[in-house]
């Protein structure tokens, strides 16, 4: 069902709720890993740390400069000059219906209370506002790829864990919801089965003398087990191959 669109067109699927729960939870964890924030086109070489958390005096800016001083303070402004320099014509019919242009998107601000914040940060290409209490999978995985790059305030950093909860059994203000936990705490197995506590309770290799049967090679198909039979068998098809490319140039002069 393409065109022309109809009101009855099944615009949205429906999905779990403990899905959505899951996947917002790894989109907010894949925003503290500085490789997947790379990895989606922001530039964080200047940012000092990931995670990014502000003071919560930001909630009170009211002026763009105070924003932009900001950002060029905690090394964020440079992800927001690739935002001006994306900066393109949208290349559809998009042009006549007033969006005429289309950009990259920068950095996303994440907060607790406006006080005043979503107006100083509104007016810079590329930047998003979200409240904490309303975060958003399409704010934090824009296109289905994580790694946003998020600057948090203290208290919306210190609300995810009121929010979305902790390691403790129930401490979320989501019902009936915990934070996924990892399978494994160490993922290094390699030095886990060389330490000496797990070598010490393992048993012995077992010996044995049985032999172990392998399918048997035919020396026709498989030059390796015909050497084993006659050393001489490549020297043999060599001069078989040269013979058959001398016959074969001379019937060429000939003709």
């Amino acid at each position: 069902m393409f065109a022309p669109l109809k009101t009855w067109r099944k615009w949205h699927k429906k999905c779990n709720i403990q899905q959505r729960r899951f996947a917002m939870t790894a989109a907010i964890a894949a925003t503290g890993v500085p490789a997947l924030v790379m990895a989606k086109g922001h530039m964080i070489d200047n940012v000092p740390e990931i995670p990014l958390v502000v003071s919560n005096n930001v909630e009170n800016y009211n002026k763009t400069k105070q924003a932009v001083a900001l950002l060029k303070s905690v090394g964020a402004w440079d992800d927001v000059k690739r935002v001006y320099a994306t900066r393109r014509m949208r290349a559809g019919r998009g042009k006549s219906r007033n969006r005429k242009h289309v950009q990259k998107l920068g950095p996303a601000i994440v907060y607790s209370q406006d006080n005043g914040i979503v107006k100083s940060f509104r007016n810079i290409p590329g930047v998003s506002l979200v409240p904490v209490e309303q975060l958003n999978i399409l704010r934090l995985a824009p296109g289905g790829h994580v790694g946003r790059f998020l600057i948090f305030t203290q208290d919306a950093f210190a609300a995810l864990d009121k929010i979305y909860g902790n390691d403790a059994a129930g401490s979320s203000a989501k019902k009936n919801w915990s934070i996924p936990s990892a399978v494994i705490q160490n993922s290094d197995l390699q030095s886990m089965l060389q330490s000496e506590n797990i070598q010490n309770v393992l048993n012995a290799p077992k010996k044995t003398d049985t032999q172990r049967r392998t399918m048997k090679k035919n020396p026709l198909n498989n030059i390796r087990a015909m050497l084993k039979l006659n050393p001489n068998a490549a020297t043999q098809k060599r001069a078989a191959y040269r013979a058959e490319a001398a016959a074969a140039a001379k019937k060429a002069k000939s003709s």
